[in-house]
């Protein structure tokens, strides 16, 4: 005998792009987001019994994402997503839970001789910063921020050394190497019963948003890194002292190695160790370093 265990469903992939206009200064401001919507509640029907009649239309899903970002501020993105998740369950009875994704993608202003142009805008990378929340009758409101794919490299000033050996390892011990990776981290918020909590104090989140990528350059360039482990849980250290309302602060990171090339073959070339200046990039496999941090 089967049963229902689960089920949501919803829209993905939602493009949105909404351009603010200050009228008094003739600046203009823009956010793109990719949303997702996903639904949960009383609609165990529509999968055992073939009853569309409990099915909120993905497509209408789909306009009310845009329809919200027409009514309300999409920034900061943890409201937007907080009052998008609540209109759910404000309109339908009988939908439960509303899990909502929020990506936004990075556009920074463009510079013209030393001055801001007051509507031009370049891609500077592949970061987004992050947002997931689930709003539900029984929770109230959980936020989940994050940054994600800040893309970061230096060229000394990590180590890694004393770890385990035995008849398995081949690694060398090395006290200075290159250290790279593509940075994830989140950091979950204390639960709010209402949007109206979300948008009392509502600076917290660009705050915190700012004081984690600012930590996590600034530790990554200057920590003389024993390990990504030991680096990692500094920034987290540090983000929680920051941000008093996030409860839980997490990073995941790939070890992105670079590895010396053995050139003395070629009129004796020396390009290793102290001496190594040319190196291999490599796509896989890395090292993956996880870690999560809480009050104590």
């Amino acid at each position: 005998m089967a049963r229902l265990a689960a089920a949501r469903y919803g829209k993905d992939n939602v493009r949105v792009y909404k351009v603010h206009k200050d009228e008094a200064t003739g600046t203009q401001s823009v956010t793109e987001m990719t949303v997702c919507c996903l639904l949960e509640g009383q609609i165990e029907t529509s999968y055992t019994e073939a009853d569309n009649s409990v099915v909120v239309a993905t497509d209408s899903i789909k306009n009310t994402i845009y329809i919200k970002a027409k009514e309300h501020p999409v920034n900061p993105p943890e409201l937007y997503a907080a009052h998008l998740g609540q209109h759910f369950l404000d309109k339908y009875p009988h939908i439960n839970a509303a899990n909502i994704k929020v990506i936004v993608h990075r556009w920074t202003r463009i510079n013209i001789d030393g001055k801001p142009h007051p509507h031009s805008f370049y891609r500077d990378g592949n970061e987004t910063r992050n947002v997931e929340a689930r709003v539900s009758r029984e929770a109230g409101i959980e936020l989940k921020s994050a940054i994600q794919g800040l893309s970061v490299l230096k060229s000394t000033g990590s180590a890694f050394h004393g770890f385990v050996r035995d008849e398995y390892t081949t690694l060398g011990e090395t006290w200075d190497r290159i250290l790279s990776t593509d940075v994830d981290a989140t950091w979950n918020w204390k639960t709010f019963a209402t949007v109206a909590d979300v948008e009392k104090g509502v600076e917290r989140f660009d705050q915190a948003f700012e004081a984690a990528r600012n930590i996590t350059l600034k530790t990554f360039a200057e920590d003389e890194s024993a390990s990504v482990q030991n680096t990692m849980y500094k920034m987290c250290e540090e983000i929680l002292e920051k941000a008093a309302e996030v409860e839980v602060v997490g990073y995941s990171l790939p070890n992105k190695h670079y590895f010396e090339i053995d050139l003395s073959w070629h009129k004796g070339y020396k390009n290793t160790g102290k001496d190594a200046e040319v190196y291999a990039p490599q796509s896989g496999p890395n090292g993956l370093i996880k870690c999560e941090v809480t009050r104590s």
